[in-house]
């Protein structure tokens, strides 16, 4: 991929990347709650489960994301319906304590959210459709996917570190629970606009 479109590329991957997003504030309110270690399968989830899904979009699975509207809807009803229920979880959720049984998303939960969250499929179409040449489609696939498999990781490492460090800010319960709250609206709040936004 030449220079000319591998920063444009990596521009993008930094804009959409490092913005608020359900990825991001799960990882914030999971960094948060549990910590940064507890967080890290979580994060590594996030951070390589965009890349593994972007890697196939690349060599051909977007024409049917684009080319099927019922694929569409179902996709959108059902990631828009799975986080409202993570920001329900999220929202009404305490402070994680050692003998509880509450535990952060795994990396295999992580990864796999992707592949039903709408707003990684529209970055990966995006990608795709704006970022792809077509002149050697597995060299391109690979190298947007390392793009942004190597910008995800250190996204998703800030987004749980900035959680992770209000940590004794929230020390008391009434905190911890306003906090959840918050995150879990936020959440939910992006699940609503998928489901009103009808240009996705």
């Amino acid at each position: 991929m030449p220079l000319d479109s591998l920063v444009p590329l990596a521009l993008f991957a930094l804009a959409s990347l490092y913005t608020p997003g359900p990825n991001n504030i799960m990882l914030a309110s999971s960094g948060a709650r549990f910590g940064v270690r507890r967080t890290l399968p979580h994060l590594f989830g996030v951070a390589l489960g965009f890349p593994l899904m972007l890697f196939p979009m690349a060599l051909g699975l977007g024409v049917l994301f684009e080319q099927s509207p019922l694929f569409r809807e179902a996709l959108r009803y059902i990631g828009a319906g799975v986080m409202l229920w993570i920001g329900w979880k999220i929202g009404t959720a305490g402070r994680a304590r050692a003998d509880e049984a509450a535990r952060p998303f795994t990396f295999l939960m992580a990864a796999g959210f992707q592949w039903i969250n709408p707003k990684a499929w529209a970055m990966a179409i995006a990608v795709v459709g704006g970022y792809m040449l077509g002149r050697a489609p597995l060299t391109e696939a690979a190298v947007c996917a390392g793009v942004f498999a190597a910008l995800g990781l250190g996204s998703a490492l800030l987004w749980t570190v900035a959680g992770a460090s209000i940590r004794r800010f929230l020390s008391t319960e009434g905190r911890i629970r306003a906090f959840n709250g918050t995150m879990g609206v936020l959440v939910a709040a992006c699940a609503i606009f998928l489901l009103v936004d009808r240009g996705l």
